[in-house]
């Protein structure tokens, strides 16, 4: 890379990196962490655990958000230094370090900008992802395990925590349904433009006949709900049934009834957890579950008043979303935004951030425009 190309490349970078700086507000997060501070330090915080933990929880996310902002910009300062050495030196070892940190940064601030757009009222919270196989049989089952696993490889590249919830194996492969939580600050605004249905083309490994199958799995993403939301949800809308837990192959059946379903009556939504020890625990992942999906259809319905009355004829993006094609070629496509790649078998690794980038800035025009 030349000179001045270069230069051109780290001006166009800083000033990216300008901006968010703009919309994050460091200075009104530093303010908002001198707050928490002064609150974690009160004698009498822990005398109420639930404010004490929101209290930590949102220090350590504010001082996250601060150390990342800090350190991109000592970055991008440094790397005008290091390329002024370089040309000065004429070190090609030195210039291809500053070129790959470039890249790099632009890789980074990329993320950042993007995170700038995820401002609605629920996006900073964590996600809860429920997987579900639809049209397809065996293929189908096989497929939602797939996706299953690719958002636990994607949060696991990122170091994101995640929680599973509840696992239904099907008979012959894959997965009915599984729930999980992402925990990370901005889980549900990033990930929720992953909802909708995935379609995967390839030939079946379950047809002895070798025939090219499509095969369809749903996607939901809800926000994890907080203490500070409220959905009454009355007993006596609430059926509760237990049973016991199951594994694939018959491995880790449970031999007491822990594992709790809960229909919700009124709406007909149904939740249930097996994954944790007891069936009070189980009951108790379940309601949170039952609370975040109750709070989604509350927002939902929300957004469908505004969207009448904006006169929205635009229609759902969450429908059939992505093809992953494994045969007769090689692709993903996103339906809405048009990204695509011809490396399924990456994708389903976990390389899904160019994706949901893609998706969030196509939310965001469609919101703007």
């Amino acid at each position: 890379m030349a000179g001045p190309e270069f230069a051109e490349a780290l001006k166009a970078l800083d000033a990216t990196l300008s901006s968010v700086e703009a919309v994050v507000d460091l200075d009104a997060l530093r303010t908002e962490y001198a707050d928490l501070e002064q609150q974690a330090a009160a004698p009498d915080l822990w005398d109420d655990q639930e404010r004490a933990q929101k209290v930590t929880s949102r220090m350590s996310v504010v001082q996250a958000e601060i150390k990342r902002m800090e350190q991109v910009r000592r970055r991008v300062d440094d790397l005008g230094v290091l390329w002024e050495m370089a040309e000065e030196a004429d070190d090609a070892d030195t210039r291809a370090e500053a070129e790959t940190e470039l890249a790099n940064l632009q890789r980074e601030i990329g993320e950042l900008e993007v995170r700038t757009l995820l401002n609605g009222e629920y996006d900073a919270r964590d996600a809860l992802v429920t997987i579900r196989s639809e049209a397809g049989g065996v293929d189908a089952a096989d497929f939602a395990e797939m996706l299953f696993r690719m958002y636990l490889r994607w949060a696991e590249r990122h170091g994101y925590a995640t929680e599973v919830y509840d696992t239904s194996y099907a008979e012959e492969a894959g997965i009915k349904s599984a729930t999980f939580v992402v925990h990370a600050p901005y889980a549900y605004g990033t990930l929720s433009v992953e909802q909708g249905t995935h379609r995967l083309v390839r030939i079946s490994p379950f047809d002895n006949q070798g025939r090219r199958q499509t095969s369809f799995a749903g996607v939901e993403v809800v926000p994890v709900t907080d203490t500070t939301d409220h959905v009454e949800i009355p007993e006596d809308q609430i059926r509760v049934d237990v049973f016991r837990a199951s594994g694939p192959g018959g491995q880790g059946v449970n031999t007491t009834d822990s594992a709790v379903r809960l229909t919700h009556i009124p709406t007909g939504i149904v939740v249930s957890c097996q994954n944790e020890r007891s069936q009070l625990q189980n009951k108790a992942r379940a309601m949170e579950v039952l609370q975040a999906k109750l709070l989604e259809v509350r927002r939902r319905e929300e957004q469908a008043k505004i969207n009448a009355l904006k006169d929205d004829s635009s229609g759902s993006w969450g429908n059939q979303m992505r093809s992953y094609v494994v045969h007769p070629y090689q692709m993903v496509k996103d339906l809405r935004t048009e990204h695509e790649v011809g490396n399924p078998q990456a994708v389903f690794n976990g390389e899904i951030d160019d994706f949901i980038e893609a998706g969030i800035r196509w939310r965001r025009s469609g919101a703007t425009s």
